[in-house]
């Protein structure tokens, strides 16, 4: 055996037949008080048997450490439902969607659909009616082209005519809400592919605040009828006092308050980011509203637009602090374009609060755009096995280095790939959870050889290829045709 292998005694190794992610799995309570007295074992020994049988012969049992880069990367990482998004106008009339599919590439993982629906609203010069079936179709078709092209996309609806800043465009409150009902279900199909529903509607550019009906009685309204007819999405709001009013607590949620369970879908995106005090009016009062909204964004996503390029918010040396207790997932590449080039000519350094030190001499846009959302970085991968070879154990440390957290979970599965490239065997695991452990135990049936062993995350399959996978930030490890990051290697002697 290899010299790096440690050489153990051990008993018989066994492992569970089911294959699962200990990390995901609840954990269970010890049984009784742990005072209770030691058990009486029955006494099965034979005074007449004066020749025991000799034990068994015990396998051997070797622990690996995989001898893998387990350093912290700096690379730019296309990573799902995070980082810089690219803005795309989608006019939804009674005969379809029109929208710039050139806007949509390779460089881009993410996108904030803005779908103009005035053409449903009489104060917008359309006409209040239900949205048409060849509208929903051309919605769905948009979302479809997305996912075929592994792009995720944050979604909002509006009755801004071109999104150009128009306000009081809504119809009645009983036709958004009938609106809301024909395309949370419809968005609702494609859990993977988007990232958050904003609720918008309201406002100029869907930013809920100007209009008569941004009222507490109607964002209220809008806020049911998305977390009523969604199952799975984020659904994001404008500012924490919408949450508030919504959740019957104006005043702001007190000490150890606990969200209900309704609402633990309910977050926020800011589009005055950074931008005052108050970041525009977003906050009450900052201090607590971020504690508070902090607390949602730790499972769900939170971003939206820098503004006031004039702010000092925004500077690189004060930033990061907070961007970490909001947990920054997006943000517009395009907007505030001063400020993202501000980021761009400003260099990462020491004075920096809250920097990593490997990012000194690194733009502040590197640092962030590296940082949005979650950032995995795969810190130990251990192998264990017999001398039979028949069964493996492995364990694995990440740590997520993101402003962020993985905030839907990830299909996890187990490639070996052998000496020719060929992909030997899968094995499907249970759900990877965002943890820094993750253990799980399968039996090895594979022919003698030398394997490679990579982990694939994913959101879903179509056409037999994974979606959304997840990539380690580590060097050396993602394989881009496997989709899959490189977690060791095993070599089969039996």
């Amino acid at each position: 055996m290899k010299k790096s292998l440690i050489l153990l005694l051990a008993s018989i190794f066994a492992f569970s037949a089911t294959i699962g992610f200990a990390a995901c799995a609840p954990s269970v309570p010890p049984q009784g008080s742990g005072d209770e007295p030691p058990a009486e074992l029955p006494d099965d020994t034979n005074p007449d048997d004066e020749h025991p049988k000799p034990e068994e012969e015990q396998p051997l049992k070797f622990i690996q450490v995989q001898q893998l880069n387990y350093a912290e990367s700096t690379a730019a990482i296309q990573n799902p439902d995070q980082g810089f998004y690219i803005p795309i106008n989608v006019k939804v009339t009674e005969t379809g969607v029109t929208y710039s599919s050139s806007t949509i590439t390779g460089a881009t993982q993410l996108y904030h659909l803005r779908l103009d629906i005035s053409a449903f609203s009489s104060n917008a010069g359309g006409t209040d009616q239900p949205l048409t079936d060849k509208a929903l179709k051309g919605i769905g078709e948009l979302l479809s082209l997305l996912r075929s092209r592994n792009k995720n996309a944050i979604v909002r609806f509006a009755y801004d005519t071109g999104f150009s800043g128009n306000k009081n465009c809504e119809p009645a409150l009983e036709i958004m809400l009938g609106h809301a009902k024909q395309f949370c279900p419809l968005l609702e199909q494609y859990p993977a592919t988007v990232t958050a529903l904003e609720v918008g509607m309201v406002g100029p550019w869907g930013e809920m605040h100007s209009s008569t009906a941004a009222n507490p009685k109607t964002i209220g309204a809008l806020i049911k009828a998305f977390l009523t007819n969604t199952v799975t999405l984020p659904v994001s709001v404008r500012t924490p006092q919408m949450i508030y009013n919504y959740l019957g607590i104006p005043d702001g949620a007190p000490a150890g308050y606990q969200i209900p369970e309704s609402a633990y879908r309910l977050g926020m995106f800011n589009d005055g980011y950074l931008g005052s005090d108050s970041d525009l009016g977003t906050y009450q009062d900052r201090e607590r509203d971020i504690a508070f909204i902090g607390g949602q964004t730790a499972h769900l996503p939170f971003g939206g637009e820098v503004v006031e390029p004039e702010s000092s918010l925004h500077d690189i040396e004060v930033c990061l602090p907070e961007m970490n207790l909001v947990h920054l997932s997006y943000l517009n590449e395009l907007w505030n374009n001063t400020v993202v080039k501000k980021w761009k000519d400003t260099t990462v350094t020491k004075e920096c609060a809250g920097a990593s030190a490997l990012y000194y001499g690194k733009t502040a846009y590197e640092y962030i755009s590296n940082h949005m959302g979650y950032r995995f970085v795969l810190k130990n991968s251990t192998f264990e096995y017999t001398e039979k070879f028949d069964s493996l154990k492995i364990s694995l440390s990440f740590e997520n280095v993101g402003f962020g957290n993985l905030n839907k979970p990830k299909k996890a599965r187990l490639l070996f790939v052998n000496a020719n490239e060929e992909v030997v065997r899968e094995q499907e695991l249970g759900d990877f959870c965002g943890t820094d452990t993750a253990e799980y135990s399968l039996p090895l049936d594979l022919q003698n050889g030398a394997y490679r062993v990579y982990l694939l995350f994913y959101g879903e399959m179509l056409n037999q290829t994974p979606l959304y996978t997840l990539q380690f930030a580590n060097d050396g490890l993602y394989d881009a045709l496997l989709r899959a990051n490189l977690i060791g290697s095993i070599e089969i002697k039996k």
